[in-house]
């Protein structure tokens, strides 16, 4: 299981829209309204990078209304 967070940027207007359907997507486990240069953090949980990465192109990124999206993913560190 790899994580992924997502911050998404939205046209204003747009964040009640943009919200249901993130809620939507069963990959989106989590959505936070946030203040800043970003409107939401997104919590992802996906077998692997390329499945987050998809996610985000196909489901997030196609949402009328979100500008731009930054994903952080979780680092992979062996245990000592």
């Amino acid at each position: 299981m790899t994580v992924g967070f997502i911050m998404v940027k939205n046209k204003p207007g747009k964040e009640f829209w943009i919200y249901s359907r993130l809620l939507n997507e069963p990959e989106i486990k989590e959505v936070y309204p946030i203040f800043g240069e970003y409107d939401f953090l997104v919590k992802i949980e996906a077998d692997n990078i390329e499945t987050i990465g998809k996610v985000v192109i196909n489901k997030i990124r196609i949402i009328e209304g979100v500008i731009d999206t930054i994903t952080l993913t979780e680092a992979q560190i062996p245990k000592p």
